[in-house]
């Protein structure tokens, strides 16, 4: 009786653990997605500003491109006012999320394709992004953008 006690307080050990892994992964998916979201809607608004909102504002923020990579929030915000002068350049931004890697509690790997449709010419791409929980919220701290 005591053996399959035991036994029964194991399974609902593990079971709960399991639960509140694939919670932590499903809440941080959402969190992750809504933080995309946001930009993909600031962009649409011309406000590159807020769009910056999803990047952690600080000098060890990595971004990578075409011109290589750049350091620092300040930086990659003013190359995006450089590059996007208007929203006409900006056009409709659509993200499209290929996968979410959760790598830890608190940092998780994403893939995926940007599209800007513009009067000026089409363009897309894929990026892949390192988001990581600072100050209680996902932010980017990587970014890979071709």
């Amino acid at each position: 009786m005591k053996q399959k006690l035991f036994k029964f307080i194991l399974l609902l050990i593990i079971i709960n653990l399991s639960f509140s892994a694939y919670c932590q992964k499903n809440n941080a998916e959402k969190s992750i997605r809504l933080v995309l979201m946001e930009q993909e809607k600031a962009w649409n608004n011309g406000d590159i500003t807020k769009y910056m909102i999803g990047y952690w504002n600080n000098d060890s923020l990595k971004f990578i491109g075409k011109s290589g990579i750049q350091y620092g929030w300040q930086n990659t915000f003013e190359n995006y006012k450089k590059s996007y002068p208007d929203k006409s350049t900006m056009g409709t931004l659509k993200f499209d999320i290929v996968k979410i890697e959760l790598l830890s509690k608190n940092s998780a790997f994403v893939i995926g394709k940007w599209a800007l449709t513009r009067e000026k010419g089409d363009v897309n791409g894929f990026f892949t992004l390192l988001f990581k929980i600072i100050d209680g919220k996902w932010v980017i701290v990587c970014d890979h953008s071709s």
